[in-house]
């Protein structure tokens, strides 16, 4: 069992990475979305949106050719910084952070279309910058479908299993994350190990997921 706890406290790190990062892409990018008319917007969308829907293998497969130690990015920064990304838990993070990306952009994106443009334009009226505007006033008023998206993009991160196990393996202590894990220990037979990481796991999603429907927009809480 001690290495299911293993498992499960690098999950949660690779989980936890992988929602800091997609609170400053996603939202940024779905703030953009929600604002900014310009020619090819749809078509970005659904490009950002691809990993929602595109096999994890096949996403997989493109960060390998990617960052792998003959693709582009990862011979670059082996070549001029030593860094060698594949097969490593920075791995396991892009990965987690590319298929639950669409989780945060659109429920952001979302979010901050709900936000009324003429509240915007009467902070700018007064004097409010762009920065403080997003901060005083758009985030404020969107905030509840930001973390429902982060919260289910926390539980999609947990549960990734096949583009991490393309480029991050499936190395103990190391690289196997709960997914994985309870992947290895159905093959091997062990089945109270997979019992048990795959109770922790369940409870895990659960728990998020109901966390995230409380924060849904418009939804009104039952009175006692």
């Amino acid at each position: 069992m001690d290495a299911a706890w293993v498992a499960l406290a690098l999950t949660l790190k690779v989980a936890g990475w992988a929602t800091a990062l997609n609170l400053l892409l996603g939202v940024a990018v779905g703030q953009a979305l929600a604002r900014w008319r310009f020619p090819g917007r749809d078509l970005l969308d659904a490009v950002l949106t691809l990993p929602m829907v595109m096999p994890p293998t096949v996403l997989g497969y493109y960060l390998l050719v990617l960052i792998g130690t003959h693709g582009p990015v990862g011979a670059w920064l082996l070549q001029h910084w030593g860094i060698r990304l594949i097969f490593t838990w920075q791995a396991a993070v892009i990965a987690a952070t590319i298929v639950s990306f669409p989780l945060v952009f659109k429920s952001a994106r979302a979010a901050f279309e709900t936000v009324d443009p003429q509240l915007e334009d009467a902070a700018r009226l007064l004097g409010i910058g762009e920065v403080a505007l997003f901060f005083r006033v758009s985030l404020p008023l969107a905030w509840r479908g930001v973390l429902a998206g982060l919260l289910l993009s926390f539980a999609r991160a947990l549960g990734e299993f096949g583009a991490t196990l393309m480029v991050a393996g499936s190395i103990p202590g190391q690289t196997q994350t709960l997914s994985i894990a309870v992947y290895e220990a159905v093959q091997a037979g062990q089945d109270d190990t997979a019992n048990f990481l795959v109770a922790i796991t369940s409870l895990v999603c659960l728990s998020v997921l109901l966390g995230a429907g409380r924060l849904v927009p418009g939804r009104v809480a039952p009175r006692a």
